[in-house]
């Protein structure tokens, strides 16, 4: 077997141990399924043997389900045939009649701990890292063999939705606490109590095949208790979003399971599952946040043959929000810095951001004072640039102007070693135009962070006209030492990320001025997923950066540039008005002092209100003037896959993750069916809609962006 092995003892007692041939992770799929079932028949038909323990030869008892093997896409009824072989699985450990318990000797999540839950006791190890849970629900699923079923009944319906659609993971205190495990024990001695246990001759049947077991709430629900945890529901439901279908259908199998005879509750929840796995939705979170995201982490953008190289020392110029927190991940990583900025004053304030990180994590238990400390250490702040000798990458994010970026470079370059990097951190600003300050342009690239750096794990890495892949690769290993995720983009105005968000604020401010009500602005973006509202946003960037990007494009492009759609009412607000944003005292929302903030009544007078809008098509802009944008990158080159253009949507300016991101939505939509709206949006409201010929064509030849049909289509085309 290449998943398991059994021992036998002489004192009856047989060990199932989980030891995966394939990988550092026992995961479920199905040649584990397969495997497990043969094991547990082998099992349940010795006579000698008359208690089993389930462990693992791991660290980690078990993940979970194997992720890739969910993408690839199911049918309804695949789906639920997947499901079905699991939890026939698990209860055909329940019905072995044998005692089984499971020794957790690491953490158990999603389809590991479904199976921990199966067996008759449950004993996990005392170490903080040994964290059990069912986190389906955070990739658009939920638990398929039991979970839902097995949680409820063990625990309650409260603390199982809560657990359920929160996602989150409790470590063995909580956990023993909360009724999910029996014991918790130090590692030296869980074979031992599982041994003791044994030894009690424990029942094998389970209570829900007894005859005359009621299910908890066969007469319904009751107060407060059922009260309290559909309040939790609809709380987490409104988190995760409208859009998205696992926190219903969590809510609906504990719900329906806590009423049925047990066998039928495991087949609501079968068929619950099969319905999440074989939709659109599940398909693009697991995509996007985990295949995709993993594999750029691991190098998938990085250009072959390039020996991997390590960043001991790099100097960041600018100490400001930005370079303070690129500053505070480079630090924390271990690797040293000079942090430069106009005085010596500027650069300590800049360093102090450093320490106020890593003091609240010291508070929170999270990292000691000492390796504090060490962090903060690391990190010299000066005002002379003498002190860059010896980096190996200097990472520039001063102030967004040409000038002022163009006289750092040159005197950064006076400094440093011929072989070291040169990183701009500009948002905007094309960087073969500002590698025209530099004497080394191939070793010149954009490494754009996003705030507040120590937060967002993504950096958008622009490449230059002049750009080496060599340049390239060493700034995807510095990404990989700060342990973020990079998406490769070539260079554009505005580059990637930059360039698509601007849509959304724009369609936002241009729905502000068809008369939509402000409130219907904001709250229609949320409905979508969008985490903030457009004027909402635009009151923290202020008015003023948007059309400073709009202007300077004018000036160098003039007619040919088409101003967007929303660019009269950020002018209207910051010239006519004079409420350009938060820090100028109010914009598009008044701030009260003391109070939350509101959206400001006089918008009312300067932008009336029309009737007539239509919910449902306000969505579609968002989405579409999004999409739209991001689909033009990828004809330009801007964009090379699919993969970066989703991960830099989602990850970059928080587009909503049941999508996927903005290619994988218009997939989900269809590509014709996107098309053919998109005209229709078009006609209505402008060439921003408007497909170009190139996605006219992919419409035409049905081709995808993503999958084999994608890759067969193109290659036909080709």
């Amino acid at each position: 077997m290449r998943h398991m092995k059994i021992e036998r003892a002489a004192d009856g007692v047989a060990t199932l141990i989980l030891d995966n041939a394939d990988g550092t992770m026992n995961v479920v799929n199905e040649a584990f399924i397969a495997e497990m079932v043969a094991a547990i028949a082998e099992i349940s038909a010795d006579e000698a043997i008359k208690g089993v323990i389930l462990t693992s030869a791991k660290p980690s008892f078990m993940a979970g389900a194997d992720l890739k093997k969910l993408v690839g896409g199911f049918t309804p009824h695949e789906a639920l045939e997947f499901s079905r072989r699991a939890t026939r699985m698990h209860r055909a450990m329940e019905t072995s009649g044998k005692p089984w318990v499971a020794v957790l000797n690491g953490l158990a999540l999603g389809g590991g701990f479904e199976l921990a839950l199966a067996c008759h006791y449950r004993i996990l190890v005392d170490d903080p890292k040994a964290v059990i849970g069912l986190p389906e629900v955070n990739v658009g699923l939920l638990p398929g063999s039991g979970g839902t079923v097995r949680l409820g009944i063990f625990a309650g319906m409260k603390t199982a939705l809560d657990l359920l659609l929160s996602g989150r993971s409790v470590a063995p205190a909580e956990a023993l606490a909360l009724r999910i495990v029996d014991e918790v024990a130090p590692a030296a001695i869980l074979f031992e109590r599982a041994r003791a246990w044994l030894a009690t001759n424990p029942d094998p049947v389970r209570a829900w095949d007894k005859k005359g077991w009621v299910p908890p709430q066969k007469k319904g629900m009751t107060v407060p208790e059922d009260s309290a945890a559909y309040m939790i529901a609809a709380g987490e439901i409104a988190k995760k979003g409208y859009n998205a279908p696992a926190p219903l259908a969590i809510l609906a199998s504990v719900f329906e399971g806590l009423q049925l005879p047990f066998d039928k509750a495991l087949s609501v929840e079968s068929k619950y599952f099969a319905k999440l796995l074989s939709g659109p939705v599940a398909r693009n979170i697991i995509r996007t946040s985990f295949i995709s995201k993993q594999a750029a982490e691991k190098g998938a953008r990085r250009p072959a043959g390039v020996p991997k190289g390590e960043v001991k020392k790099v100097a960041v110029l600018g100490a400001g929000m930005m370079g303070a927190g690129i500053a505070c991940v480079s630090a924390a990583a271990g690797i040293e810095v000079v942090l430069l900025d106009r005085d010596v004053l500027t650069a300590e304030k800049g360093k102090a951001y450093t320490a106020k990180v890593q003091g609240k994590l010291v508070e929170k238990g999270k990292l000691s004072q000492e390796k504090a400390d060490a962090i903060v250490a690391r990190i010299t702040a000066t005002d002379d640039y003498a002190l860059l000798v010896g980096c190996d990458l200097v990472v520039e994010a001063v102030f967004e102007d040409t000038a002022i970026k163009a006289e750092t470079t040159r005197k950064a370059e006076a400094v440093i070693q011929e072989t070291a990097v040169f990183g701009s951190n500009t948002s905007t600003l094309p960087i073969s135009q500002l590698a025209q300050a530099s004497q080394r342009p191939a070793q010149f690239i954009g490494i754009h962070f996003f705030s507040p750096v120590d937060r967002m794990g993504l950096v958008e890495v622009i490449m230059g006209k002049q750009t080496s892949p060599e340049t390239l690769a060493r700034a995807l290993d510095y990404i990989a030492q700060l342990r973020k995720t990079p998406v490769v983009v070539n260079d554009s105005r505005g580059f990637y990320t930059s360039r698509v968000f601007q849509t959304l604020i724009h369609e936002g401010a241009s729905m502000l001025n068809d008369g939509v009500p402000p409130a219907v602005v904001e709250n229609t973006a949320k409905a979508v997923g969008m985490p903030v509202g457009p004027l909402a946003l635009l009151d923290e960037l202020t008015v003023d950066l948007p059309l400073k990007i709009v202007d300077q494009a004018i000036a160098e492009e003039g007619d040919k540039y088409t101003p967007p759609a929303g660019v009269a009412v950020l002018r209207k607000m910051r010239d006519e008005i004079g409420r350009p944003s938060r820090k100028a005292g109010g914009g598009f929302y008044d701030y009260p002092e003391g109070g939350k903030k509101r959206l400001w009544p006089g918008l009312a007078n300067h932008f009336p209100v029309q009737d007539g809008y239509d919910i449902e098509e306000l969505k579609r802009r968002y989405l579409y003037a999004q999409a739209m944008e991001t689909a033009r990158c990828l004809e330009e080159g801007v964009l090379e896959t699919p993969e970066d253009a989703d991960l830099g949507a989602v990850y970059g300016w928080g587009f909503p993750i049941w999508t996927g991101g903005t290619i994988s939505y218009i997939d989900t939509v269809g590509i014709e069916k996107f098309v053919v709206e998109a005209d229709k949006l078009a006609q209505k409201y402008g060439p921003r809609f408007l497909p170009s010929a190139w996605l006219r064509d992919k419409a035409a030849r049905s081709a995808p962006f993503y999958g084999a049909a994608a890759d067969q289509k193109e290659a036909e085309a080709a």
